[in-house]
């Protein structure tokens, strides 16, 4: 089968989430075309079997060019099976107000773009201190702190749980041949 792995990034960590899909997909023996939405030339969905799409949100909003990618694709979106995968630092809270709200993110998205994905993952991300200017990073530092996370600004922290992201490959594919079959 062939996938298209499409992705929205804005510090790097959702391509390399998207990257560490496509990679597991190829080990799975399948076709992989990885692009990047905010590229002029990207893939048409409409050539692959499946698609999983990534895209980060930052300040609660997704990238304005994932959101008007969807907008553009949907009805060929709609026509395959589609997974998301919502990266978000909110998603980690121990705060459970925060993490209905990173929830919600995805919500919001399909019903302003009208994508009806299959399934949704909500994947926390990463928190890189050391490409943070200063106030990003005094910021960042404050709610970590407030969440008894990481704040020793002299490392990076990735949240990204990679088990998670493989098993919900896993699933997406193996309902993918259930419906087929």
């Amino acid at each position: 089968m062939k996938f298209l792995v499409l992705y929205s990034t804005v510090e790097g960590q959702t391509r390399k989430i998207a990257e560490a899909v496509a990679s597991h997909i190829e080990t799975l023996g399948h076709f992989v075309e990885l692009t990047d939405t905010n590229q002029v030339g990207f893939a048409d969905p409409g050539t692959g079997d499946g698609a999983i799409l990534c895209a980060p949100v930052h300040i609660g909003r997704y990238p304005s060019a994932f959101v008007h990618f969807l907008q553009n694709w949907k009805s060929i979106l709609n026509n395959i099976p589609t997974a998301f995968i919502s990266v978000s630092l909110s998603i980690a809270s121990t705060d459970e107000a925060e993490k209905a709200e990173a929830r919600a993110y995805p919500v919001t998205l399909c019903e302003q773009t009208g994508w009806k994905p299959k399934t949704v993952l909500h994947c926390a991300g990463a928190l890189k201190y050391s490409e943070y200017d200063f106030f990003k990073r005094w910021m960042l530092k404050r709610i970590a702190a407030a969440e008894n996370g990481p704040i020793d600004a002299r490392q990076d922290y990735e949240l990204t749980n990679w088990t998670e992201v493989k098993r919900f490959v896993d699933d997406f594919i193996n309902d993918i041949n259930t419906d087929k079959g």
